[in-house]
């Protein structure tokens, strides 16, 4: 038995990419600074920013595109992968690449914040509705409003 999971909280790097496969599924690629901060042995703080390339398919990637922009807090899960390829000086590179599987929009959106509950998860409850206006997701009235339990972290 195998488990490959990662789970990352960060921000954008720069705007989602969207394009589609010759069989119409959508396919959205952003990259995720995510930030550590720790001492040096002289007691300066130091900080060291790593950075995932974050690929999501079908409806999923859609809506990063749509609503996702460069410096936006995300939390994303998925699978990591290292992708690697040879650059135009022949050097061998590498970089880490999530196949994400779950995305949660964090933060704010022009000015105003988001609901904890922007879970874009394929088995994620269709009762969520993304109001382009006022940049919530409002929960159809039969179901609860989210509370601290339900935030993952």
């Amino acid at each position: 038995m195998s488990f490959n999971k990662i789970t990352i909280i960060g921000n954008l790097g720069r705007d989602p990419e969207l394009r589609y496969t010759p069989q119409g599924d959508a396919v959205c690629d952003f990259s995720v600074a995510v930030n550590d901060r720790k001492r040096d042995k002289a007691g300066e703080w130091l900080d060291n920013t790593t950075w995932f390339k974050v690929t999501f398919w079908r409806k999923q990637a859609e809506n990063a595109s749509k609503y996702l922009t460069k410096g936006r807090q995300v939390y994303v899960e998925g699978r990591l992968q290292v992708e690697e390829w040879t650059d135009r000086d022949g050097k061998n590179r590498h970089s880490l690449v999530i196949q994400g599987a779950e995305l949660q929009f964090l933060g704010e959106k022009s000015g105003e914040e988001l609901s904890s509950n922007t879970n874009t998860s394929p088995d994620n409850n269709s009762d969520n509705n993304f109001d382009d206006n006022t940049g919530d997701f409002n929960k159809n009235e039969n179901s609860s409003a989210p509370t601290d339990d339900d935030i993952p972290f």
